[in-house]
C-alpha cells in the first residue's frame, strides 16, 4: 500500500469514529459528553466493525451442557490481571499491545478473542433452538445485590465488581452505532437467552419479560410490544451484534460513559424482592386465621432457595393489638431480598349488637299515636340495619300489642328487643285520622283513587324561565353506536338523557361540547344529577333527580370550562366514569349557562373508543317511535297560588296536556315538530303564597308506576320512601302544616322511567284532640 493509500485510510478510520451519534447522559461527576459511546473509542485501536458482518453465521456452539437447575460457568476471568474497582481509573491498553491473556484465550493480533475460548457455556440442544442458562458463577456481587459492569471501548475487556473478563467480540462501531456481544451482555448481566437458528433471532429473558433480536433488523420486541433500534442487529464471526443503547434498554440497565478513561459504567441491580399480603382485611383476636399470601421476584429470574419469616407471625393472633411480621426471601445465587414489613391490626372480637327502644309511655286508647324511641346501639359503632314486628303509628284493637325490633350489624350478628304495650277499649282517633295526621313525608297513605279526578283543580298563575331543554330519550333502547342528539344551544340550556345500551358490548354515553365560533366560549355548569348504570330506569330516573335536587341545595355541581375556537371536549365527564354493560341504563338532569353558541352531541360509543376522534363518523340515530326527542323553550315553569290554599279540598295536575300543555318544540335532527309528552325535563317552581293551618299536601299518581323526589321548602322528600307508587290509591305524604297559615314552595321535575299525570292534592286535616 502506497503512502497516499495509507493516509486515505487513516483519515477514514478517524472521521468514521468521530462521527459516532450519542446516545448517553454523563453525571456531573463525569466528564460531560456530546457523542456516542463510539465517539469516545481510542482511534489508535483497530476498527473492527468496518467489516461486513456475515448474514448466516449462527452463536457458536457450547461445549458443555448443565445439568437443570446448577449454575453454570461465566466467561473466565484473566489471571493476569488485576481487579479494577469501579472508581478506579481503568487504564486503556493500545491495540498493537494487548495484555496477555492465558494459552487457551490468548487474543490474536487482530484483537478478536476466539468465541469457543471466552465464553464457554452449555452444549446447543438438538434440533433448531440452542439454549442457554443464566450463569452466574465467578462474578463478584455486592452484598446488597448490585453490581458494576465496566466495558471499555474499543475493547473486548469488561469488569464486574472489579474482576476483568473478557467478551467474545470487542464493544464497537458500526455506522455511528455502538455495538456490543449480546452473548457477553446478558451473561455478565445473569439473564437467560435462546437463539433460533430458524428465525435467526435472539430471544432474551428477564423475569417475566421476553426480547426477541433477529439478525439484520432495526426492530426488537418486548413481550410483543416493537421497539426500533438505532441500527440492526447483526452477526460477526459467530457473535451476535446489538446496539448498545438497545440491549441496556431492553434490560432496563442505567448506565454513565467515562469519556476520559473510554469506559461505559452500567449499573447491575440482581438482588431479589419479596412482599406479602394478610387476610383477611379485618382480624379478630381469638376468631381469625390469618393467612399469608407470599409474593416473590428477581429481576433475573432466578428462583428462590430460602424464605425467612420474622417478628410476630402466627396464624391466629389471642389479643388484640398491633403485631409486625416480616419477611425475606433467598435466591439461588444467595442474594437475600431487602425485609418486607407488615404491620398488622388485630381488633377485638366482634360484639352483637344491643336491640332496645322505648315507648313514650305503657298505655294507649285505641288510634292513639305511639311514639318509639330507638336506642339500639352497636359496641363497634357500626351502622346497624333495624327491622320493625307489629309496628304501627297507633293500635286499634284493645289488649296486650308486642312490638319487636331486631337489628344487624354488618358481620351478621343480631339482637331483638321485645316490649308489650297496653291498648284500652277507649278510641281517641280513627285509622284514616291517624293516617292523615301523623304519616311521615315520603311515607304512603291510602284515597280513594276515584274520587281525586272529581276534585276542583287549583287556579295559578303561569310564567316561564327561557331554559332551553335538550331531551335526548328516543331511541331509549340504543342498538348501535352513534349520534343520540345534535344541536346548537346558548345561554341557559337543560338536559334530560335516559337511554339504555342494547348491545353486546360496554359503551359510553357521553355528551360533546364542541365551540365553532371564533371567540373562547365559557360553559358553567349549574346544577347535575347522575344515576347509573344499572338495569332499572325507574331506578336512575329517581336517582338522577335526587342527585339534581342536592346539587340546588349544596352548590356541589358548581363548575366552569373553557372552550378554544374549534375545541371539542366531552362535558358532565361523571357521566362516562362507568361504562354501561348491555340492557344498563344511564339518566342525566343538568342546568348549563353559555356565553356563546354551543354545539351539543350526546354519543353513546364502545369504552375504549375516543368519542371526539370518531365524533365525525358517528351516524345520527333515528327516533324509535315511542319515546321522545326534542329540543324546547322556556322550560321552566313557574306556578304561582296566591289564594288560600287547603280551607277544602283540591288538586293541582300536571303533564296531563290538557291543564297543563306539552311544551312544543322542534326535532333538529330531521326538522320536524315535537312534544314534549309528560313534560320530562320541566322544572316546576310551585309557590303556594297561603296554605292554611292543618293542611296537608300529598302526591298522587295518575299515569301509572312512579317512584322519584321532590323539593319542599329546601327539604328532599321521596316519592315514597319504600317501594314505588303503583296505584292512583297511593298517596305520598309531602308536606303537613302546624297551627298557622304559611307559604310553602315545592320544587318538582318528572323522573325519567316514571308515568305522567300526577297531581298534588290539598285536604285539610281532622283537628287534633
Amino acid at each position: 500500500m502506497n503512502l497516499k493509500k495509507m493516509i486515505l485510510v487513516a483519515v477514514l478510520a478517524v472521521s468514521q469514529t468521530a462521527a459516532a451519534v450519542p446516545a448517553f447522559a454523563i453525571p456531573a461527576s463525569t466528564q460531560s459528553i456530546t457523542g456516542n459511546v463510539a465517539a469516545a473509542v481510542n482511534t489508535t485501536q483497530t476498527v473492527v466493525t468496518q467489516e461486513e458482518p456475515s448474514a448466516t453465521d449462527p452463536l457458536p456452539l457450547l461445549v458443555t451442557e448443565a445439568p437443570a437447575g446448577t449454575v453454570t460457568p461465566t466467561p473466565t476471568p484473566i489471571p493476569a490481571a488485576t481487579a479494577v474497582p469501579a472508581a478506579t481509573a481503568v487504564p486503556v491498553v493500545p491495540a498493537a499491545t494487548p495484555t496477555p491473556l492465558p494459552a487457551v484465550t490468548q487474543a490474536p493480533v487482530d484483537g478478536v478473542v476466539p468465541t469457543d475460548a471466552a465464553v464457554p457455556t452449555a452444549t446447543p440442544l438438538p434440533g433448531s433452538t440452542q439454549v442457554l442458562q443464566p450463569t452466574t458463577a465467578g462474578l463478584t456481587t455486592s452484598a446488597t445485590g448490585g453490581g458494576q459492569l465496566i466495558l471499555m471501548m474499543n475493547s473486548n475487556k469488561m469488569y464486574r465488581n472489579g474482576t476483568p473478563y473478557t467478551a467474545n467480540q470487542p464493544m464497537a462501531v458500526k455506522n455511528g452505532v455502538s455495538y456490543v456481544s449480546i452473548r457477553a451482555m446478558v451473561e455478565m448481566v445473569g439473564v437467560s437467552y435462546t437463539y433460533d437458528y430458524k428465525t435467526k433471532e435472539v430471544i432474551v429473558t428477564k423475569g417475566t419479560s421476553i426480547m426477541r433480536f433477529k439478525t439484520d433488523s432495526k426492530i426488537y420486541t418486548v413481550n410483543g410490544a416493537k421497539n426500533t433500534m438505532k441500527g440492526p442487529a447483526y452477526q460477526f464471526k459467530g457473535t451476535f451484534m446489538v446496539p448498545l443503547t438497545s440491549i441496556t434498554y431492553a434490560l432496563n440497565i442505567p448506565y454513565t460513559v467515562d469519556n476520559v478513561q473510554k469506559r461505559v459504567i452500567l449499573t447491575l441491580n440482581t438482588k431479589p424482592t419479596a412482599s406479602f399480603t394478610v387476610q383477611p382485611t379485618e382480624i379478630y383476636a381469638g376468631q381469625t386465621t390469618v393467612n399469608y399470601v407470599t409474593s416473590y421476584s428477581s429481576p433475573n429470574g432466578t428462583p428462590m432457595a430460602e424464605e425467612q419469616w420474622g417478628g410476630n407471625k402466627l396464624d391466629m393472633y389471642d389479643q388484640p393489638g398491633f403485631y409486625t411480621v416480616t419477611y425475606s426471601v433467598r435466591d439461588a445465587n444467595n442474594l437475600w431480598s431487602d425485609p418486607y414489613s407488615v404491620t398488622i391490626q388485630v381488633l377485638q372480637p366482634n360484639q352483637p349488637p344491643v336491640a332496645q327502644f322505648t315507648t313514650d309511655k305503657d298505655e294507649y286508647k285505641m288510634g292513639e299515636p305511639v311514639i318509639l324511641t330507638d336506642t339500639s346501639y352497636d359496641p363497634e359503632y357500626e351502622e346497624l340495619t333495624t327491622t320493625w314486628s307489629n309496628r304501627g303509628l297507633a293500635y286499634f284493637n284493645p289488649g296486650p300489642t308486642s312490638i319487636q325490633l331486631t337489628v344487624t350489624d354488618k358481620h351478621g350478628l343480631s339482637s331483638t328487643f321485645e316490649k308489650t304495650i297496653n291498648i284500652t277499649s277507649e278510641q281517641l282517633y280513627t285509622q284514616d285520622e291517624v293516617a292523615k295526621l301523623f304519616t311521615i313525608p315520603g311515607d304512603v297513605l291510602t284515597f280513594d283513587g276515584g274520587l281525586i279526578p272529581g276534585l276542583p283543580n287549583l287556579p295559578y298563575n303561569l310564567s316561564s324561565d327561557s331554559y332551553t331543554l335538550i331531551r335526548s330519550n328516543s331511541p331509549e333502547t340504543v342498538n348501535t353506536e352513534g349520534v343520540l342528539y345534535r344541536e346548537t344551544s346558548v345561554g341557559k340550556t337543560r338536559f334530560l338523557v335516559h337511554h339504555m345500551n342494547n348491545m353486546t358490548t360496554r359503551q359510553k354515553l357521553y355528551v360533546i361540547a364542541t365551540n365553532n365560533g371564533i371567540y373562547p366560549a365559557t360553559i358553567s355548569t349549574e346544577y347535575s344529577g347522575i344515576a347509573g348504570p344499572v338495569t332499572s330506569p325507574e331506578y336512575t330516573g329517581r336517582i338522577s333527580i335526587q342527585k339534581y335536587y342536592n346539587s340546588m341545595i349544596t352548590g356541589s355541581s358548581a363548575s366552569q370550562i373553557v372552550l378554544q375556537p374549534g375545541q371539542s371536549v366531552p362535558i358532565l365527564t361523571d357521566l362516562n366514569k362507568i361504562a354501561m354493560k348491555p340492557k344498563e341504563v344511564l339518566s342525566l338532569s343538568a342546568d348549563l349557562i353559555s356565553d356563546y353558541p354551543i354545539l351539543y352531541n350526546v354519543v353513546m360509543v364502545e369504552q375504549t373508543k375516543d368519542p371526539v376522534a370518531v365524533l365525525p363518523t358517528l351516524p345520527i340515530l333515528d327516533r324509535d317511535g315511542v319515546h321522545n326527542r326534542g329540543t324546547y323553550p322556556d322550560s321552566t315553569r313557574i306556578i304561582n297560588v296566591t289564594d288560600v290554599v287547603g280551607t277544602t279540598q283540591s288538586k293541582l295536575i300536571l303533564g296531563d296536556n290538557k291543564n297543563d300543555l306539552n311544551l312544543i318544540g322542534i326535532d333538529p335532527m330531521t326538522g320536524t315538530e315535537a312534544s314534549n309528552s309528560g313534560n320530562f325535563g320541566v322544572l316546576y317552581k310551585i309557590v303556594l303564597d297561603r296554605v292554611a293551618a292543618n293542611t296537608l299536601i300529598t302526591f298522587n299518581p295518575r299515569g301509572g308506576n312512579y317512584l322519584g323526589s321532590l323539593l319542599v321548602n329546601g327539604t328532599i322528600v321521596n316519592l315514597p320512601n319504600k317501594g314505588s307508587l303503583s296505584s292512583s290509591d297511593m298517596n305520598a305524604v309531602v308536606f303537613r302544616t302546624g297551627e298557622y297559615e304559611g307559604p310553602v314552595d315545592i320544587t318538582f321535575s318528572v323522573a325519567s322511567g316514571s308515568n305522567l299525570p300526577v297531581n298534588f292534592v290539598f285536604t285539610p286535616l281532622p283537628a287534633k284532640k
